[in-house]
């Protein structure tokens, strides 16, 4: 009797798809117009050139996920935008300190090589980084049967930018009556997802057919990188925030100095229909404020002086508001008032 012999394929594993997706993603990729002689994609390590306009260049380096939204996406079948987000959690940390992202690399792990549905998520990490003016370098896919249920996967980015060491955003630069404005996010971004989905469960809600849902819970994050380098190269703001996990409080907290409090008028934020949805659901004010953006997808810290100035480098849709102002005190953020939630 002949015995059957093992394969990385029976065990679940499959190279041949593996190595066609890494022909898929070189053939999409942006040639490096600097960079001619070197091929990062399918390569062992990624190889990029330093821009030469910066006298003394920092590295600044990021990563993050998009955490459970992937589940949405599962949900909708849709995943031709969570590839944005995942560029989007990545850079738009990089642009709090003032670095201009440079180079992305993404992470995908999943139970089974689907091309169809990986081709999706990379066009999506593209677009994000086209919109960060940035290049996807490299990456790694990862096909584990038995790690991953059918049909399961997590994505991970990692992104590296540079900036001129006189042109970090420290937090020394913040100063007393400096303003706090807000510059809205697009919807959810990428938080607070479980408890989205908890909702949803709890609910019996039907995500196919609740168009305001469908529409609002795969919506990309924003990617504030044009608008803020923008303003950091005409020295226009003294600090910024990525409001993300946490939300305003814990993530402005993070860059105001001792002896400084940012004082922010709640009722002063514009608010989105999504988050007006999920207030109804028996969410309290803290918790919404800690677990949601509320509408404010980033924060920036600027001069008086310059309000208007700034105000000119954003559309409409998202141009920037006074929420608050910096003054003196313990407690580096103080939240006064309430969400208007209506």
């Amino acid at each position: 009797m002949k015995k059957d012999k093992f394969t990385y394929l029976k065990s679940g594993v499959n190279i041949n798809a593996a190595d066609n997706f890494v022909k898929f993603i070189s053939n999409i990729s942006p040639k490096n117009k600097g960079n001619k002689k070197f091929k990062n994609i399918g390569g062992f390590g990624s190889i990029s050139d330093i821009p030469r306009n910066y006298k003394r260049p920092k590295i600044v380096a990021s990563t993050d996920g998009v955490g459970t939204k992937i589940e949405i996406a599962n949900m909708l079948n849709k995943y031709d935008t969570i590839g944005i987000d995942l560029v989007a959690m990545c850079v738009n940390d990089l642009i709090v300190q003032g670095a201009k992202p440079l180079i992305f690399l993404d992470y995908i792990s999943i139970n089974k090589i689907d091309l169809k549905k990986l081709k999706s998520i990379i066009k999506g990490i593209q677009k994000g980084c086209k919109i960060s003016e940035c290049q996807l370098v490299g990456g790694e896919t990862a096909e584990m049967p038995g790690t991953y249920t059918k049909g399961k996967f997590d994505i991970a980015g990692f992104s590296v930018g540079i900036v001129d060491e006189k042109k970090i955003l420290y937090n020394k630069k913040i100063k007393k009556n400096d303003l706090i404005l807000a510059v809205p996010s697009s919807g959810v971004h990428s938080n607070g997802y479980s408890l989205i989905r908890h909702i949803i469960k709890k609910k019996k809600i039907n995500l196919k057919k609740n168009k305001f849902l469908k529409r609002e819970l795969i919506r990309p994050t924003k990617i504030y990188v044009k608008e803020v380098l923008n303003l950091t190269r005409r020295k226009l703001i003294n600090g910024c925030a990525n409001i993300t996990g946490g939300g305003i409080n814990d993530n402005i907290k993070r860059i105001i100095p001792n002896g400084l409090t940012a004082n922010i008028n709640l009722n002063k934020i514009k608010s989105k229909k999504i988050f007006n949805w999920l207030k109804k659901n028996n969410i309290s004010e803290d918790e919404m404020l800690k677990t949601f953006n509320c509408g404010v997808g980033f924060c920036l810290i600027v001069k008086p002086k310059n309000l208007n100035k700034i105000k000119k480098f954003f559309i409409k849709e998202y141009k920037p508001y006074l929420i608050g102002k910096i003054t003196t005190g313990k407690n580096k953020v103080k939240l006064n008032e309430k969400v208007d939630w209506s």
